[in-house]
């Protein structure tokens, strides 16, 4: 008696589609062996039964007996006959068959390794180079389970391979938009090949335009101009650093080693000197590669790998790559903040403005991330007579009002368990209360608390002992009418 799943009728088939929904559903169909007879028919189906057959198979795929029934009954090639099957492929189809490998993937390293061999690299470029959004997040799912667990180490090494399956992960990125939908797999996918491992560098250069210094692609390549899909690229990164940081066990030094280059690249691109503009309304994407830069190494330094403790800090590949220094400088070359400028305090004829409306903001936020449980910072800070430095940016800026926030922060990790810190701005305190020609432009000066022995800001005159108008270096602002 032939098998019902091999009915070419519609209603039979979206009957059959019916009971793969359900778990009883799907136990009576694999008894029945309704499997592999649907993976008979999908050479063969007609057009207005493929799609259907295909999501049956996709339902049934989804138990584990069911998964092995499918590589022993030759699934693997019976899906790959839907692509040579003539019918015009459409995205519909190509997501059902994507679905299907994805399930089966998930069954175990045998089952990994055999959809990898079957559709790497020739049908997985294939699928990547049509460019559909849809189709893309499907694949990714594909993708990143194959590159998990045991062996995917070695699928991932594959899919970063130029002339293999590089081009599969550029085609990736080039597809999304910041607008599209989509799957977290599409960032524990790049999170895995370029946060974790060791490709950034190289998937960031290749999607450069031609526009560069050199062509060598090597430790010293050097751009003229970003991209939008670079650009797409950081900012793809940086969610996945603030969504899921617990899914990242480690960060790779090659990772952070390589954003602190692009901001270095960035700055260096911008114009300093030109009129400081919003970062969020700007076409320039240098300057996008500056902020993204920026929000990654605060991400980086934020990090913490809570189920081993022992793990290697990236933020240390930083310091000694002289994050620190240059933070310092990028600091020091600026000009005061507008409420300062508007005080008519006199400044160095060299000071150059902020390349773009926060640029302040986000080089103290990476130090206050960067200062956070790291005496060593903390020490290097104050031996680089940056603690002055760091007071000036306590202040109120019309341009950034979080600012003082972050300045404020930062003051209170530069003293957290550091005496020698908190010996030197008592020193400062001690020879006169900490005033610098910002701070005093404001009536304020810097003093420490006696109970918190935290610094903090108070009117330079004041009538009153108790002076209702105070700035804790906590971050919060007590003020009152």
């Amino acid at each position: 008696m032939e098998n019902p799943a091999a009915d070419d009728r519609l209603e039979v088939v979206l009957a059959l589609l019916d009971a793969s929904r359900s778990r009883h559903g799907r136990a009576r169909l694999a008894a029945e062996g309704a499997l592999p007879a649907v993976l008979r028919c999908l050479s063969s189906s007609p057009a207005f039964l493929l799609l259907p057959r295909l999501c049956i198979t996709v339902n049934l795929c989804c138990e584990r007996p069911n998964q092995d029934a499918f590589l022993e009954a030759g699934g693997l090639d019976r899906i790959a006959s839907v692509l040579l099957s003539g019918h015009q492929i459409s995205a519909e189809i190509l997501q059902a068959v994507l679905q299907v490998l994805g399930n089966v993937a998930l069954a175990g390293e045998a089952h990994k390794a055999a959809v990898w061999a079957r559709f790497f690299p020739v049908w997985f470029r294939e699928i990547a180079a049509m460019r559909n959004p849809a189709v893309c997040n499907s694949l990714c799912k594909v993708l990143n389970t194959c590159c998990s667990a045991t062996g995917g180490q070695r699928r991932l090494g594959g899919l970063c391979e130029e002339g293999r399956g590089l081009p599969i992960l550029l085609d990736i990125v080039n597809t999304v938009s910041p607008s599209c939908r989509k799957e977290n797999c599409l960032y524990f996918l790049l999170g895995k090949a370029c946060i974790k491992d060791i490709y950034f560098n190289l998937v960031f250069q290749r999607l450069s335009s031609v526009n560069t210094l050199d062509d060598s692609f090597g430790a010293n390549f050097t751009y003229k101009l970003f991209t939008k899909e670079q650009v797409l690229l950081l900012r793809l990164l940086s969610y996945h650093l603030i969504a899921w940081p617990e899914v990242l066990d480690t960060i790779s030094s090659y990772f952070a080693l390589g954003v602190l280059q692009l901001l270095k690249e960035a700055y260096s691109v911008v114009d300093a000197s030109s009129q400081s503009i919003s970062a969020g309304l700007t076409d320039d994407l240098a300057i996008n590669v500056l902020c993204c830069s920026f929000y990654i190494l605060r991400d980086i330094c934020s990090w913490k790998d809570h189920s081993s403790p022992a793990s290697e800090d990236p933020a240390d590949s930083l310091l000694s790559a002289g994050l620190l220094q240059l933070l310092l400088r990028y600091l020091r070359e600026l000009e005061p903040p507008n409420i300062v400028k508007n005080h008519t305090v006199q400044t160095s004829t060299n000071s150059k403005v902020c390349p773009y409306k926060g640029f302040r903001r986000d080089v103290v936020s990476v130090l206050c991330k960067f200062l956070h449980g790291r005496k060593q910072v903390q020490d290097e800070i104050r031996k680089q007579d940056g603690i002055p430095l760091l007071l000036k940016q306590c202040v109120v800026d019309d341009c950034d009002k979080s600012l003082r926030q972050w300045g404020s922060l930062s003051i209170q990790y530069l003293l957290e368990g550091n005496l020698e810190n908190q010996y030197k701005v008592a020193e400062l305190e001690q020879k006169e209360p900490v005033i610098t020609p910002e701070i005093a432009q404001m009536g304020l000066r810097v003093e420490i608390d006696q109970e918190s022995q935290c610094p903090k800001m108070v009117k330079a005159y004041q009538e009153q002992e108790d002076d209702p108008c105070q700035y804790y270096a906590n971050g919060i602002c007590h003020e009152s009418g």
